[in-house]
């Protein structure tokens, strides 16, 4: 049988959720396979189901415990491809190390590309990923690549509010393409943080703003939300400018550290995410949080691949 003709679907252990829906957006089940850590900490995969000569998407996404969950990654594909699969694609819903993506600093790893190179030396021909922290990251890989855009699925969410009198706000100058983006999509001005991290503390100063969020209904909008301290210092500085009602969305909900305190505090209207990552009970200690499905947009890309058809013609 043909590779287009046979679809076989792997999920990791944090890809198991949004495995299962992308699997039932293509009314398929996801194929079982079996998982072992011994004392030692070696981890043991095995596939229950003949996967030769099949087209094989295996998801995966980086989520704690990270390290075991990127090792679980490159042992499914080796398996994989030494089980004959004719052509393996890593689906990684929220890449690992995204923002290790440049030398800043001397003697650092630029991690991001390690991972690239790790994936395609296990024996991925394909990555599908959604939403990179920069676009040069897309540049790292080897091998075919590529990269969804969670946007439209937030913005359709946005556009059933009233949006009268809102302002989309960028938390610093390295974000304000982003948000720009979605200011067009949603015919909304654009405000600028102009904010600095000294160090690693993780611990951002704003220093300047531009434009105008007096009395506005303020959008922060970001690729991610990790420890929730940039959050938390958007919010403080809007409110230091008298701005009105403050919401926030991005596609990946890390939510590491004092990030569900930080956004609990911080006492937003509505914080809007996607299902890159799994939150499990943090999705009912946050307040006011709201997440939207990507499993729709990554079944049509992964349809699309299978049968050789266009993925950009998904971008909208």
């Amino acid at each position: 049988m043909h590779n287009r003709e046979r679809l076989v679907l792997l999920a990791g252990r944090s890809g198991q959720e949004l495995g299962e829906k992308i699997a039932g957006c293509l009314g398929m089940t996801l194929t079982p396979r079996e998982f072992k850590q011994f004392s030692n900490e070696n981890i043991k995969v095995k596939i229950l189901e003949n996967v030769r000569e099949a087209d094989v998407f295996i998801i995966q996404t980086a989520a704690p415990p990270l390290h075991d969950n990127i090792m679980e990654l490159l042992i499914m594909i080796d398996a994989v491809k030494h089980a004959s699969a004719r052509r393996v694609t890593a689906v990684l819903p929220y890449f690992p190390y995204v923002r290790s993506d440049k030398k800043d600093e001397p003697r650092i790893s630029i991690t991001a590309r390690l991972m690239a190179d790790l994936l395609a030396a296990a024996g991925a021909d394909r990555i599908l990923t959604m939403n990179l922290h920069s676009p040069q990251i897309q540049g790292f890989f080897k091998i075919p690549g590529d990269q969804l855009d969670a946007a439209p699925i937030l913005c359709d969410y946005l556009r059933q509010k009233d949006l009268s009198g809102t302002v989309i706000v960028a938390p610093d100058a390295g974000s304000a393409k982003r948000a720009g983006a979605y200011a067009t999509r949603l015919n909304l001005p654009l405000a600028i943080l102009d904010k600095r991290r000294q160090d690693d503390s993780e611990a951002p100063e704003v220093l300047h703003v531009i434009g105008e969020v007096e009395g506005r209904t303020c959008l922060i909008i970001d690729d991610e939300i990790s420890t929730g301290g940039s959050l938390a210092e958007t919010v403080e500085a809007l409110r230091r400018l008298k701005a009105g009602k403050i919401y926030a969305a991005c596609v990946h909900a890390v939510f590491c550290g004092k990030a569900v305190d930080r956004i609990n505090a911080a006492q937003l209207e509505e914080i809007i995410v996607t299902d890159t990552v799994p939150l499990g009970e943090k999705a009912q200690a946050v307040n006011n949080l709201r997440v939207l499905s990507v499993a729709q947009l990554f079944a049509s890309a992964i349809r699309n691949i299978n049968q050789g058809e266009s993925v950009s013609e998904l971008f909208r």
